[in-house]
């Protein structure tokens, strides 16, 4: 990226772009917040992240370089629509599930720069795995603008509109699934008599542990042998986790997400 600063708008203010706003350079990056009309949200925006907001985004719309969509799914339409007709080039960026290139095409003028950038809720912590999609006017410096708004929320990865609407399930909803074996993990340690604080230290050190080690790229299955003795223990544990088939019940439930999110999109 060049010395000068790139402006951008971010029409939105909840969760996912605070999560974006605390981890963007703002070496690199001029940020202005808007909405619709939440005074509140935008003043703890202003006051949390020292950046500056507005209520009247689409007077500030002509001089952006980069505009992010941090909106609801819902509320994408009456928005393009009066993005439509401020454009003039400007990148646009969506975070909301289902909206992708695509659809953003469609809604604004021909050779409209968009993107489709999916994160995940440990985007707050600079964690997430965010999965991103171009459209087909995207330059390679605006691609590099994308990627550099999105390092400081964690890992991403490039890939297809279509692979988003297959994968968000993984990245996006299975957290949901590790935190549910977390809390059956917690269940049965504090039998043990451990204190709460002391159950949680536990399991999530645990799963950070064995997230750690399949970073390395080593294969599940083989990781799994590393730890289960032939006959021992954990052999019998997994063998339990094997007989019912816990494979098929991870596919089913991804399957159950994918569904849901065709219904809504």
């Amino acid at each position: 990226m060049n010395n000068n600063k790139k402006h951008v708008l971010f029409i939105g203010a909840g969760r996912m772009a605070q999560a974006l706003i605390e981890g963007v350079n703002k070496k690199e990056f001029s940020i202005l917040v808007g909405n619709n009309g939440n005074e509140k949200r935008l003043h703890d925006v202003r006051e949390i992240y020292d950046v500056e907001t507005t209520n009247h985004w689409q007077q500030e719309v002509s001089m952006m370089d980069i505009i992010i969509l941090a909106l609801p799914p819902e509320s994408h339409d009456s928005i393009l629509a009066d993005l439509a007709d401020l454009m003039n080039g400007q990148l646009v960026i969506t975070v909301a599930a289902g909206i992708g290139p695509t659809y953003l095409e469609s809604k604004l003028p021909k050779g409209t720069p968009v993107a489709w950038v999916m994160p995940n809720t440990a985007a707050k912590l600079g964690k997430s795995m965010t999965l991103y999609a171009l459209g087909q006017n995207v330059k390679q410096e605006q691609q590099d603008w994308l990627e550099a708004l999105i390092n400081g929320i964690g890992e991403f990865e490039k890939v297809t509109e279509q692979q988003i609407h297959e994968l968000t399930a993984v990245t996006g909803s299975a957290p949901a699934f590790i935190y549910r074996v977390a809390e059956a993990l917690e269940k049965i340690t504090l039998e043990s008599g451990v204190s709460q604080e002391q159950a949680r230290k536990l399991v999530a050190n645990m799963i950070a542990g064995s997230a750690e080690m399949l970073k390395t790229n080593a294969d599940p299955a083989e990781l799994a042998d590393e730890v289960a003795t032939p006959g021992g223990s954990t052999a019998a544990g997994l063998e339990v986790l094997d007989t019912n088939h816990l494979d098929h019940l991870m596919i089913d439930a991804i399957e159950a997400c994918r569904q849901k999110a065709m219904v809504q999109d």
